[in-house]
């Protein structure tokens, strides 16, 4: 049994050369096979047809056309155009790529995959929200820090009791640093103030001034006119995007990962 099994690996294995044609295969063009499956797949692309309503005469010409190719590409390996046309190597890392998120492409994930995934990700899956605020600046410079700190107390203080906030600038002394520019969504409020002063702006409700707020330039006071933060749709509401967003992900990390696979075992010297 030993030695039977033996023989059998020894005339299927690798490299071997062989006389026959295996049951899998249509045929064996320098020992590599044309596999049966793919013969099937090509015959049902060009004609439309399986195998049992095909002619012979479609037959033999998909099996034409595939010896064909397979002697052009055994022929293009030995030339070494997989290392050196950029074309064939973008194709030969697209493919892999591709075979890498083959399972990903095809999954179907639960709704409770979803729903997970959803519940983790929430802030994606919100409207847009927006804000018009103003950014007052007292600066440091001049009077110092602790003078700034003290004119940008006494404006917020008066213009949470009412006070215009061009009349609170005269009469402290502030700048209109004009980083904003009427209503803005959020996105794009948090671009031009900065992380700091944008999560102190939208702790505000319309019509609130913020606490001062240090920075290198001194003490910010933030005016919010109006502010309507995102609301989170719900899961059914945007289970597609979810889905996509869950496969997109899935597809980064498997890639991350075989890269990081394929690099850990090749052997690479960096001049």
């Amino acid at each position: 049994a030993g030695l039977l099994i033996a023989g059998i690996g020894l005339f299927t294995s690798r490299g071997t050369t062989v006389d026959f044609v295996p049951r899998e295969a249509m045929a064996l063009v320098n020992q590599p096979p044309i596999l049966q499956v793919d013969f099937d797949a090509q015959l049902q692309s060009v004609y439309g047809l399986t195998p049992d309503k095909a002619t012979e005469a479609q037959k033999r010409k998909i099996v034409h056309d595939m010896i064909r190719e397979e002697v052009y590409v055994q022929r293009g390996l030995e030339l070494g155009m997989p290392e050196s046309d950029p074309d064939t190597r973008n194709a030969l890392v697209s493919s892999v790529e591709q075979q890498v998120l083959a399972d990903i492409t095809t999954d179907s994930p639960s709704d409770q995959k979803l729903q997970a995934y959803y519940d983790s990700h929430r802030g994606r899956y919100a409207s847009e929200g927006s804000i018009t605020v103003t950014d007052l600046l007292a600066p440091a410079a001049g009077a110092g820090i602790e003078a700034a700190e003290a004119r940008a107390k006494d404006a917020a203080t008066a213009i949470q009791r009412g006070m215009t906030i061009g009349e609170a600038t005269a009469k402290f002394a502030l700048k209109d640093t004009r980083k904003t520019s009427g209503e803005e969504f959020y996105f794009a409020a948090r671009i031009h103030l900065g992380p700091t002063l944008f999560a102190a702006a939208t702790q505000l409700k319309s019509g609130q001034a913020s606490a001062p707020v240090k920075a290198g330039d001194g003490y910010h006071v933030l005016v919010v006119a109006q502010n309507t933060p995102p609301v989170a749709q719900n899961f059914a509401a945007v289970r597609e995007q979810v889905l996509t967003d869950y496969k997109n992900d899935a597809e980064a990390h498997l890639q991350a990962n075989e890269e990081k696979f394929l690099i850990g075992r090749a052997d690479i010297l960096v001049a």
